[in-house]
Parts: C-alpha cells; sequence; structure tokens
C-alpha cells in the first residue's frame, strides 16, 4: 500500500509531466537520507532533470552505473548490443583460453564496457572518451576492472592494442545535426551535445570509427554500434568500405538496431 508521502510525490511528479511517476518516486524515496534530500530530489526532477542525474545512477544489464549530471544516460535499448557482444566473443576467441580484448570507445559513463565484462567474467577492459565528464564518472564504475583514457577516439588507446581487440563497441552518436533539437528535452537539455550529434547524416562519427576498426581488431574481431533504422544501408556501406564483413542485427521487439563488422583475417 502507497503511504501518503509516495502518494504526494508521485502526485508532484505526474504534475510535472513525468510518465512513469509512482516508480519513479519509490525511487527516489529509497534514494533520498532526509527530508530535505527528498524535497530537492524531488524538485530536481520535477524540473526536468533526468532521473538517473537525480538519482545518481542507472540500471544497465542488472548492474547499478554511476551517472553524473552532464553525462551520457545509458539507453536500456543499448543492451542489445551488449548483448551481441557478449554472445559473439566466445566465437571470435574460437575456444581460446586468454582473456579478451575489450575496447569500449565513446564510452560515456562506461557503461557497455563493465557490463560486457561482467558477461564474459574476466577481460582486458579499455575504455575512451573525450568528454572530460564522462571519462571521470566512467573511472568511478570502471575501478580497477579496466582502464578509461581521455581523447579523441583511438588517439588515447594504448598502441599496443592495435591488432589485438577482439570486442570493440562503439556507441557512436547517430541523431543527425538538425534533429537534435528534436529530442526530448531531458537528453538535449542535459547530456553533452559530443554524444549525441552524429553531424549532417548521423554518421560522422562512425566513419572516423569504421576507418581505423580493422586496424585495431584482432582476426575475426568485431565492431559493434547502434544506428538508427533509415540510417542502416549507409551503415553497412561504411562498414564494408573499412574492410569488414558487415551485417545487421535485430531484437524481435523492434526498438534498436545494431551493426556487427567483423575483421575477416
Amino acid at each position: 500500500m502507497s503511504s501518503p508521502l509516495s502518494v504526494s510525490v508521485a502526485a508532484r511528479l505526474r504534475a510535472a509531466g513525468c510518465v512513469f511517476a509512482e516508480d519513479e518516486a519509490r525511487l527516489i524515496l529509497d534514494a533520498a537520507r532526509t527530508p530535505a534530500e527528498l524535497a530537492a530530489m524531488v524538485e530536481r526532477r520535477a524540473g526536468g532533470l533526468p532521473l538517473e542525474h537525480v538519482l545518481g545512477w542507472a540500471e544497465f544489464r542488472g548492474l547499478r552505473v554511476a551517472v553524473a549530471p552532464g553525462v551520457f544516460v545509458p539507453r536500456r535499448r543499448t543492451e542489445f548490443l551488449v548483448e551481441q557482444a557478449a554472445s559473439r566473443a566466445p566465437r571470435v576467441l574460437r575456444g581460446g583460453t586468454r582473456r579478451p580484448v575489450v575496447v569500449d570507445l565513446c564510452c560515456g559513463s562506461g557503461a557497455l564496457g563493465l557490463a560486457l565484462a561482467a558477461s564474459l567474467g574476466a577481460c582486458d577492459l579499455h575504455a575512451a572518451d573525450i568528454d572530460a565528464a564522462a571519462v571521470r564518472c566512467a573511472r568511478r564504475n570502471v575501478g580497477a576492472s579496466g582502464h578509461v583514457y581521455e581523447g579523441d577516439l583511438y588517439e588515447p588507446l594504448p598502441g599496443g592494442l592495435k591488432g589485438r581487440v577482439d570486442v570493440l563497441l562503439a556507441n557512436v552518436p547517430y541523431v543527425p545535426t538538425d534533429e537534435v533539437g528534436l529530442l526530448p528535452a531531458e537528453a538535449r537539455v542535459h547530456e553533452p551535445n559530443v554524444a549525441l550529434d552524429g553531424g549532417a547524416d548521423g554518421l560522422h562519427v562512425l566513419r572516423r570509427v569504421a576507418a581505423e576498426a580493422r586496424a585495431w581488431l584482432a582476426p575475426g574481431g568485431i565492431l559493434l554500434f547502434e544506428t538508427g533504422e533509415r540510417q542502416v544501408p549507409e551503415a553497412v556501406a561504411v562498414v564494408s568500405a573499412g574492410g569488414l564483413v558487415a551485417e545487421v542485427a535485430r531484437p524481435d521487439e523492434a526498438y534498436a538496431t545494431a551493426i556487427i563488422g567483423t575483421h575477416p583475417g
């Protein structure tokens, strides 16, 4: 049975336009340590701050991932990308006993690499992002489980990883520049533009990733990224032009589209 306080909090959130007001009220009530903190959290959420930024964490593949203000919030649909990586990693390694080498580019909070590492049990994890706030957040999440670098795509990665990467996750931005302004306010106001804006056609960052991916991947290694449905033909062409064998994967529910590029060596 809901308490009067939870009913009151849910009513405030519902009035502010929160669709899942009751669920959000429960999470905020669980997180708040004092009445003053509760009031502040409710007002921040009612003011449009993403729930994950209010709570300080996001749930991703069963993990509680720290998310700081100004850092991209990992989307639940992107769990499909990690599922694809986890299911294909054993095939990539062909039954070997060494630890797989995983790179998480455009890592944001580090959620994808962290979740894949949890699925694989053990791996050599490296993550990178150009945004300093994201790097600080990812370092909190990854901790001693891997290495997080600040810089533009491959630039900060150790050169010794070239030709050794088994799984390359690249959560590249793919919203066309002209459509960023159409995103919900939670994204366009509170998340970094660099994590959203994919250039004129949404594929600018992908082109840069795909152009160098083969050099970093081990033979049989895979590049995985998410894209919009209408971008699929061009995204496949970009991956193929980079010398990888491209395929498209979709879950049973049509809420995500993953492209996988395999090093043919």
